[in-house]
């Protein structure tokens, strides 16, 4: 298998609650993985596999800073999914307006 198949994908890599939770972590700043470990119920090896997938997704970069790996978010590779999510608004807005005219017609019966 290649390194690009091996890859993941951005949908794949937000599919876990542990990860969106991680990349909400890092929306604010950048943290070394200690810092990360400390606010999550699992290991240090979890927790590094959910960075790795992370990263192989785009979504956050590491640095080495000294004897610490520090990691941060890279919010680019969210443009696909927000792309992805755009396209079915139209359904949600259809949907949404049916429902305005529903009870709108069952309030002036």
């Amino acid at each position: 298998m290649s390194a690009i198949q091996t890859k993941h994908d951005v949908f794949q890599a937000i599919a876990d609650p542990t990860r969106r939770k991680m990349l909400k972590l890092l929306a604010d700043n950048e943290m070394p993985i200690a810092s990360i470990t400390n606010k999550f119920p699992i290991s240090r090896t979890a927790v590094n596999k959910h960075l790795k997938v992370l990263s192989d997704a785009g979504l956050v970069s590491s640095q080495k800073v000294g004897r610490e790996t520090r990691y941060k978010l890279q919010p680019k590779p969210l443009a696909e999914i927000k792309d992805w999510l755009s396209y079915f608004e139209q359904y949600w807005d259809e949907k949404l307006f049916a429902l305005k005219e529903f009870v709108e017609s069952d309030q002036d019966e």
